[in-house]
């Protein structure tokens, strides 16, 4: 129970890291000593300390025979920082308890060995559930190469996205609306479609809001995800709004065009597969980037797309109490199923009151 006590702790320090870390790991650490906590640190953002070192600073000396709990494995690497290992067996302490191993090949179990070999006792496994949860991104990014990808939809009770004339503005609620900046900002992608950029001419950045976890002040710079459009057809001009406003952003396509475009706007030509941008490898393309998190806003066609492809790790939805009529647009275009074997299929991880609305947040059963 005292190992609980105190990893929850950690747990709590790592969530503080959760908009600055990426690509690293969120982190937290906690030293106790005598039943005191004598040091606590937390990875603040990558090029830093680690959050064994800020713990071990804390502790001004004083870890001589103390415990230090983790939630990631420490590293035992010499990366932007020396390896954490060293510095703990250089500070005496005599035993560390991990939630979880780091899956970096760099890492992996190596960190551990050390500790060990060094005569620390070792305990592995303390909340590895809720140090997972901290780090999906992260993690699924070290074991497949991919990012953890979420797809955002905004629906009506009869299953609808949008009126039959195309408009959407809103359907969800101003609080629902604030509460997407929340999962912007964790992201290192938010990726649309050329289509949603025609259709809404959104703006597609983290916009300055306060909800019950999450604040931005509004004179603070903040720091803009990358945001990806898929344009095959080269339909995206630099006059629209996600174009002028700030942050970078990358145009994926199957050929560059001629235009002038501002400094912070790629063209990334990408694989085709029958005749559109090959999603499989742009995904994997933002793994290699060391993207954890795309955060994914579009219409119809490329939610379903993603959707069939069966790559999407969550589906987040927003339900408005409201009704658009048999005519309306559909959330997403998938095949006419007749065999109810075959749709697809999800499990409900979250419901959650948003004002007016409920957001709903299910996990995709992979076939």
């Amino acid at each position: 129970m005292q190992d609980i006590f105190y990893m929850k702790k950690a747990i709590n320090l790592a969530k503080l890291g959760e908009f600055t870390t990426a690509p690293n790991p969120n982190v937290g650490c906690i030293i106790v000593k005598n039943n005191i906590i004598i040091g606590t640190g937390w990875h603040k953002k990558p090029g830093e300390s680690h959050a064994e070192i800020h713990a071990l600073s804390m502790a001004k000396g004083k870890t001589k025979g103390a415990t230090l709990y983790v939630t990631l494995e420490p590293c035992s690497h010499f990366g932007l920082t020396p390896p954490c290992c060293l510095s703990l067996i250089q500070a005496g302490i005599i035993r560390v308890v991990i939630a979880i191993i780091d899956p970096n090949p760099k890492v992996s179990g190596k960190g551990i060995k050390w500790l060990k070999k060094s005569g620390i006792l070792v305990k592995i496994g303390v909340l590895s559930k809720e140090a997972k949860n901290l780090n999906q991104g992260f993690l699924k990014r070290m074991k497949t190469g991919l990012p953890w990808i979420q797809l955002k939809l905004g629906v009506s009770l009869d299953g609808r996205s949008a009126l039959k004339n195309g408009n959407s503005k809103w359907i969800t609620s101003a609080e629902s609306r604030r509460d997407v900046q929340y999962f912007r900002k964790k992201s290192g992608v938010i990726l649309s479609s050329s289509q949603t950029i025609l259709i809404d001419d959104p703006l597609l950045n983290v916009r300055n809001c306060t909800t019950k976890n999450f604040f931005l002040k509004l004179n603070k710079k903040i720091k803009q995800p990358i945001r990806v459009i898929i344009d095959s057809k080269n339909q995206v001009q630099p006059f629209h709004k996600c174009i002028t406003s700030m942050g970078e952003i990358w145009l994926a396509r199957l050929k560059k065009d001629r235009k002038i475009w501002p400094d912070n706007v790629s063209q990334l030509v990408m694989p085709k597969y029958n005749n559109q941008i090959n999603l499989m490898k742009l995904f994997s393309y933002l793994g290699k980037h060391n993207i954890n998190n795309v955060w994914i806003e579009s219409g119809a066609s490329l939610s379903g797309s993603l959707i069939k492809l069966n790559i999407i790790d969550e589906l987040i939805i927003y339900m408005a109490p409201k009704l658009l009529g048999n005519h309306a647009k559909p959330l997403c275009l998938l095949e006419n199923y007749l065999d109810l074997k075959k749709v697809p299929k999800f499990i409900f991880k979250d419901v959650t009151k948003i004002g007016p609305d409920i957001r709903f947040i299910l996990k995709m059963q992979k076939k």
